[in-house]
């Protein structure tokens, strides 16, 4: 099987096992989440600016690189989905934070769906650079290189770990503030990470997504910053 039909395959992994998560949290662990972000419109809102944000950022950064085509970014669908539902929100006058119940899906869907990036092999273009550490990779050409895919993989899953924990032990800040904290977790190691890519920079050392995992986490400590007290979020299950 070749590397496209892999990377494929473990996309629908990916947001499978994100549903599961969404569906574990609210079905088995008995968590409570704002309804706002199961409406139509909001899903419409949050689907259109992840698209778009996902396209236009993976294929700009393509472009800054040297490469020509078309790519998707799952940072730019953050971020796409970040800015249309703030701005769906603000047009709406929603000031209910909305963003609660995607923690766990999205830090289980990066850390599943990048381990398809990792069989995609060099068509991909998610490698990391060359490297003499014994972990080093050959996508193919002969070279060892910085299995980046999996750094980030990892990362995610033992956010996901820690927030798990988090909803058993009834910690309703972190269950309360999980988003913002997956995505903090996710700009700054997204951040580290990037140095160890082959992107072509847009200003010194940094890439598009440099800047764009800075503007995530940015967003995110904001968030943080400004977060009201937590509530508990919890029921207990049914039997």
């Amino acid at each position: 099987m070749d590397g496209a039909a892999l990377h494929a395959i473990f996309d629908v992994v990916a947001w499978l096992s994100a549903g599961m998560a969404g569906w574990w949290l609210t079905r088995i662990a008995g968590v409570r989440f704002p309804k706002q972000s199961t409406e139509w419109p909001y899903v419409a809102a949050l689907v259109f600016g992840a698209g778009v944000g996902a396209y236009l950022f993976g294929t700009l950064n393509l472009w800054l690189s040297g490469v020509t085509g078309l790519a998707r970014s799952v940072e730019g669908a953050l971020a796409g989905g970040i800015v249309a539902v703030e701005l769906y929100k603000w047009r709406l006058g929603i000031v209910l934070r909305t963003g609660a119940r995607f923690a766990l899906p999205l830090a289980i869907g990066i850390a599943v769906g990048r381990i398809g990036c990792y069989l995609a092999g060099l068509d991909d273009f998610t490698y990391g650079t060359p490297t003499t550490l014994p972990w080093g990779h050959d996508f193919g050409d002969g070279i060892l290189r910085h299995p980046v895919q999996l750094y980030e993989s990892l990362t995610m899953a033992a956010f996901a770990v820690i927030y798990i924990v988090a909803v058993l032990t009834r910690n309703a800040a972190i269950i309360a503030n999980g988003f913002y904290l997956a995505l903090l977790v996710y700009g700054l190691q997204r951040f580290g990470w990037e140095f160890l890519k082959p992107y072509g920079p847009v200003t010194g050392p940094f890439t598009l997504f440099h800047l764009l995992s800075l503007a995530i986490a940015v967003y995110a400590a904001a968030m943080l910053a400004t977060a009201p007290q937590a509530k508990v979020l919890h029921e207990r299950a049914a039997a």
